[in-house]
């Protein structure tokens, strides 16, 4: 189907969706109508400054003869020249297929994989990144966990980042980051080479995972803090096993059983939801393999090199000599270039 033929289609529907509201429709029909026609209504705008620039290319074309207007019809067309294949580009990638977790919040997950001490350390520091872009974008991020080292490092750090599209902006996110540089534990002033792992996943509701509490083993323990000590006295800290799928996830931050439990369990539910959406992602692309967002976590994404000043993420040969400003939140320059780069494949595939 060609793109002319689409969107005279889009804008015939936004038509009847329009006329369908000004009946005055209530109920189901008119939440449906509603939120259809104002997910259409920017890409029809789009569509009418395409038709409208492409009219006024014609128009300008035909006053080339006009030896009097010749100069202000070229002029036009230039400035056309550059609109048009812009906007055709922009509603493109409006049409392409949805991934509806974009919206959503997400769940943050950061260990440490190589590099013993210096690892846990640089997966504190990521994990403060991430903390500081959720301020700079106005979301809310909330430590759900938080395992500490004697050096100031972290086994483990989760947090829910609730926002308007979180998942979107964070997604490409997921998989091994690697840092380079002279740990502060190092007497003699070598490089040290050592990885992190991050997942991101779309937070999930109730209604896109059924849970069967027949499925569920719960244990629960006594919380410690760093070193093993005993942080009180009292069963506070739990386990959760989901025994179909083997998942487990423990939880201690909180003093109260009941708010472990509930935190354990939203976690439980967003990596069974990404288990889903793996699962049907690898069905629909058998035959290729995206060249960004695969979310695969062994995959090596993006290297921190402290010495040189600099960040390199792999999948796009992108590099910024800036790690101070990234190390601080400011993400939006990859973010932006890993979402063209995935949109235009998506683009390149849909040919």
């Amino acid at each position: 189907m060609n793109l002319a033929f689409k969107l005279d289609r889009i804008a015939a529907r936004a038509d009847e969706l329009r006329a369908l509201l000004s009946e005055g429709v209530s109920g189901e029909t008119f939440t449906k109508a509603s939120k259809e026609y104002a997910e259409l209504e920017p890409i029809v705008e789009r569509i009418a400054e395409l038709r409208a620039a492409e009219r006024a290319r014609e128009e300008a074309e035909a006053l080339l003869a006009d030896p009097e207007m010749k100069e202000l019809a070229e002029a036009e067309l230039q400035e056309l020249k550059d609109r048009i294949p812009g906007l055709s580009h922009e509603i493109s990638v409006s049409l392409l297929p949805k991934d509806e977790a974009d919206a959503r919040s997400a769940i943050l997950e950061i260990r440490p994989a190589a590099g013993g001490d210096e690892a846990g350390l640089f997966a504190a520091q990521l994990f403060g990144m991430y903390q500081k872009y959720a301020a700079l974008r106005g979301w809310r991020f909330e430590i759900l966990e938080f395992a500490d080292t004697e050096l100031g490092g972290v086994k483990e750090a989760i947090a829910e980042i609730t926002g308007k599209n979180v998942f979107a902006r964070l997604k490409y996110e997921s998989g091994v980051h690697r840092v380079q540089r002279v740990p502060a534990t190092e007497s003699q002033g070598r490089i040290h080479t050592s990885t992190v792992t991050v997942a991101v996943l779309p937070e999930a509701e109730e209604v896109d995972v059924q849970i069967d509490e027949g499925d569920l083993r719960i244990d629960v323990y006594r919380a410690s803090g760093a070193g093993g000590q005993h942080v009180n006295k009292t069963e506070s800290a739990v386990r959760i096993t989901h025994l179909p799928t083997g998942i487990v996830v423990a939880m201690q931050e909180e003093k109260s059983q009941h708010k472990n439990r509930a935190k354990a369990m939203k976690i439980l539910r967003a990596r069974m939801y990404e288990q889903q959406r793996a699962a049907l992602h690898a069905t629909r692309s058998a035959d290729r393999k995206s060249q960004v967002g695969t979310g695969d976590r062994s995959e090596r994404i993006r290297t921190y090199n402290f010495p040189q000043g600099r960040v390199s993420d792999h999948r796009i040969n992108l590099t910024l000599y800036k790690i101070d400003r990234v190390m601080v939140g400011e993400l939006d320059e990859f973010v932006d270039a890993l979402t063209a780069e995935d949109q235009a494949a998506r683009l390149a595939a849909e040919q």
